[in-house]
């Protein structure tokens, strides 16, 4: 894969439920806008970990590492992540707010130097209401129901995060609205993964 595989303004990423981790491939968006195309990055999650630990790989076989997702604390709730490179270099931080995302998830983009940069927020309250509600239904994980953010960057809307209804974790992230790459895509695909690996609906 060449070094231009951060250089896009779609993506898709699709998860892949496994035993004993929580695995994600990562692909450019195909032409017709709701499907895969060119595999850039494979993640995987280790489920039950004291503390996140999210890596970023170039090829299947995980031999090539690009950037992780580290928790500054075991068990955040509210906490700041870390994504770094491989060598521990910060890249950007993804921070919860822990307060609003109650109602209405919210997470907060931050750049190396710990300066707001960003904003992700669902879309929608009354959907956000709805999918806290389906929690105290039985199987109420297994009730599809759109799951969409809005990413902000310096105020302005730049792109989203959406997984349209369906059984399946899969979801289209476009930055179209970001043509200067303001948000390293690093960041922005760690994101994406962050709102499907680390918090409940």
């Amino acid at each position: 894969m060449s070094d231009d595989r951060f250089g896009h303004d779609a993506y898709f990423v699709d998860q892949l439920i496994r035993p004993i981790a929580n695995l994600y491939r990562i692909s450019t968006l195909g032409p017709d806008g709701a499907s895969p195309g060119d595999p850039v990055a494979f993640v995987r999650q280790k489920k039950l970990a004291i503390k996140e630990d999210i890596r970023f790989f170039a090829d299947e076989g995980e031999q090539e590492e690009l950037f992780r997702i580290k928790a500054r604390q075991i068990f955040e709730v509210g906490g700041r992540y870390d994504v770094t490179t491989p060598a521990g270099e910060r890249i950007g931080i993804l921070e919860k707010v822990f307060g609003i995302s109650l109602i209405r998830s919210t997470w907060r983009i931050l750049d190396s130097t710990e300066q707001q940069i960003g904003l992700a927020q669902e879309k929608s309250v009354p959907v956000a209401v709805l999918r806290r509600l389906i929690d105290f239904v039985p199987y109420g994980e297994l009730v599809p129901i759109v799951f969409q953010f809005t990413i902000h960057v310096d105020g302005r809307e730049i792109g989203e995060l959406r997984r349209p209804i369906g059984l399946r974790d899969r979801y289209t992230l476009t930055l179209r609205g970001d043509p200067d790459r303001r948000l390293d895509r690093r960041v922005a695909i760690a994101l994406a993964v962050a709102l499907d690996a680390l918090q409940s609906r």
